[in-house]
């Protein structure tokens, strides 16, 4: 038998493909995700080839002005009728451009803004050497405490590559939350996560508290990375594709059976265990209760500029794609998931409000606040009505800008060691420093939804979606945790206006342009949406509607 013939009996002749089909990609629509992740990859190639003297300013710039771009594209987008009456599905089933994706969007780029003012600050530490410095270590290869180290500080150096990492990681959350297909959300996930995990080890000071709060966050955040993929195998199993308008057909009974798919969909479990994983990688990241064990120790241990943003902006991200896939890939199993929730965001609400309350610092606290208020919004999202959208669109936009401020004030409070975040050590600022303080009782104050903040309309928006959604125990929960949390708020604000202020006390660094900007911006958006929401709800009620 000649070696020919041996060959052609494994092998066939390939009909010969005249091309292949190039991808159909609307730059247009996704410009907003372009020009971020432009500007990024501009920041690395600054930080190879510019001198280490004008980095920290090229960064700067460069951050502002892309993030800025990208918000114009957004509202570019949004004035053309994408959010509304041309929204539809982009880049070949990936990605959604609607209502919900373009206002989180808008939400994230603004949050960046002044997320980016919060790391430029460089006139809070004293002089090291000669040289300002940020809230950054000098160099984050070096070894906390080594000569190395040490030889850096002296010499000046900054890590301005915190800039081009927030960009990656705001990149990575404007497609969240606008992911139309499983594959494409695991991606998103990834590339905002892993910025975040680097950012959260470069404390300047308590340098090995930072790094254990990064080892802390990178460890879990890869336990819910591999539960969310599993998920995703799973449901590609059930429905043989992975994007949500194909799994949502397969669950409602509309898809075109196939034998393969008459085989998978008989079996539940499938689809049941994959939405649990999936769910469990999102709130996760939301800080939902029972997954919140990193948030208190991630909040306490990464430098506060970036708590702030992480605190803000990943909730915003992570909310927009929980919520839509509840409601673009899950209407149809809303008696399976609604139930699960309900204990979520009991369990969240609850467990976040009665921790807080014995906290003893004031990063710790925040943490734990963070959390009840991830339980409220679960409230808005459980009411699976129009109003359930847009009130927790509104509950984002409003919640993120208080706790940008709330941090930035935390940066500001000092002592020899850095930040004093210990409570003890905030006895009697007010009237030390009666402008800081009162500006921090405004955001505790709207933490605690008390009326006339954006606390007070974001979570009546919440709470009046889920009582019309049928959801009225989770209601009273809702408001008794509310209660709690007042408590705590208030024994703050009291703790600095009505103690006497320790002779050793800390003191009150006076900010740059930079901080100033980011507090002053986050008083503004909290006393704006608290006396005058109806704008801002009715524009957050416009953005309501998903694409399918």
């Amino acid at each position: 038998m000649s070696a020919s013939s041996v060959h052609s009996l494994w092998t066939t002749a390939a009909p010969v493909a005249d091309k292949i089909p190039a991808p159909h990609i609307e730059y247009a629509q996704l410009a907003p995700v372009l020009i971020v992740f432009g500007a990024a990859a501009l920041g690395v190639l600054v930080e190879a080839f510019l001198p280490r003297k004008s980095r920290y300013s090229a960064q700067t710039v460069l951050a502002v002005v892309g993030l800025a771009a990208g918000f114009a594209a957004v509202v570019a987008l949004a004035e053309k009728g994408y959010g509304t009456t041309k929204a539809h599905i982009a880049a070949m089933g990936a990605v959604a451009v609607d209502g919900p994706a373009l206002f989180l969007q808008g939400t994230i780029l603004l949050v960046g803004i002044v997320a980016v003012f919060t790391f430029a600050e460089r006139r809070l530490d004293p002089l090291a050497h000669g040289n300002q410095v940020d809230s950054f270590a000098a160099q984050g290869s070096a070894v906390p405490g080594s000569d190395q180290e040490k030889a850096a500080v002296r010499a000046g150096f900054t890590s301005t590559e915190v800039f081009p990492l927030l960009m990656f990681a705001v990149g990575g959350m404007l497609i969240f939350p606008a992911a139309n297909d499983l594959l494409t959300l695991f991606v998103a996930l990834e590339v905002f996560s892993l910025p975040l995990y680097i950012l959260c080890a470069l404390a300047r000071r308590n340098r090995l508290m930072s790094q254990e709060a990064a080892v802390k966050y990178f460890l879990l955040g890869a336990f819910s990375s591999a539960f969310l993929l599993f998920g995703i195998a799973l449901l590609y199993g059930y429905a043989g594709t992975v994007s949500y308008s194909g799994i949502s057909a397969v669950i409602d009974g509309t898809a075109t059976m196939t034998p393969a798919l008459a085989s998978t969909t008989g079996n539940d479990a499938l689809l049941l265990i994959g939405l649990a994983m999936v769910a469990m990688g999102l709130l996760f990241k939301v800080g939902a209760v029972p997954f919140h064990m990193w948030t208190p120790d991630v909040y306490q241990g990464a430098p506060t500029p970036v708590t702030g943003f992480m605190a803000s902006a990943t909730k915003v991200a992570a909310f927009g794609a929980l919520l839509r896939l509840l409601y673009v890939v899950l209407p149809g199993m809303r008696w399976d998931w609604r139930p699960v929730m309900w204990g979520v965001a009991i369990l969240t609400m609850l467990a976040g409000a009665v921790i807080a309350v014995t906290q003893t610092d004031v990063k710790r606290l925040l943490a734990y606040s963070s959390i009840a208020h991830a339980g409220f919004i679960l409230a808005g999202v459980i009411a699976t009505t129009p109003d359930g959208i847009s009130s927790v669109l509104f509950y984002l936009a409003a919640y993120s800008f208080v706790t940008l401020g709330a941090f930035a004030v935390v940066t500001l409070v000092r002592d020899a060691g850095g930040e004093a975040t210990h409570l003890s050590r905030w006895a009697g600022l007010g009237r030390r420093s009666p402008l800081v303080a009162a500006v921090f009782a405004v955001f505790l104050l709207a933490f605690a939804g008390i009326p006339l903040t954006s606390g007070f309309a974001g979570k009546f928006a919440v709470f009046k979606a889920a009582s019309e959604g049928g959801a009225m125990p989770l209601v009273i929960i809702g408001v008794i945790s509310s209660a709690i949390a007042a408590f705590f708020y208030i024994r703050v604000i009291v703790l600095m206006f009505f103690s006497e202020p320790k002779p050793d006390g800390p003191t009150v660094a006076i900010p740059s342009v930079m901080t100033s900007t980011a507090i002053a911006l986050g008083v503004a958006v909290t006393l704006v949406l608290g006396l005058a929401p109806q704008y801002f709800l009715d524009l957050a009620d416009k953005a309501g509607v998903f694409v399918r």
